[in-house]
């Protein structure tokens, strides 16, 4: 595989591992409604701060999310808000794959 090839595919698949966590999935829902401030997301996961800050920066780390300080305050906002279209496709495979599955099961005469 030609080494640029093989870069793009290591930077999709670090985007992947970050996106592979149900609490940070819950924070980039929250970040998709607009910024917000690490406190208010550890209030909103019910972790403490460390917990939070570390998924936070895989977020990041992954180019998913940006932050900025105010004081001592850190906020965080999406930086690819396009990943939200993706869970939606997600979302809509998920329904359709239940409600195929759901009507292929007929009840037995």
């Amino acid at each position: 595989m030609p080494s640029q090839i093989r870069g793009e595919h290591r930077s999709r698949s670090k985007v992947f591992k970050a996106l592979g966590h149900p609490t940070r999935l819950f924070l980039l829902e929250e970040l998709s409604r607009g910024e917000r401030c690490v406190c208010e997301l550890r209030d909103m996961v019910h972790a403490d701060i460390s917990t939070v800050s570390k998924h936070l920066s895989l977020l990041k780390e992954a180019g998913v999310v940006s932050d900025r300080k105010e004081g001592l305050k850190v906020f965080y906002s999406l930086r690819i808000p396009c990943v939200m279209k993706f869970f939606d496709c997600l979302d809509e495979v998920e329904r359709a794959s239940a409600s195929c599955c759901a009507s292929s099961r007929k009840p037995r005469p």
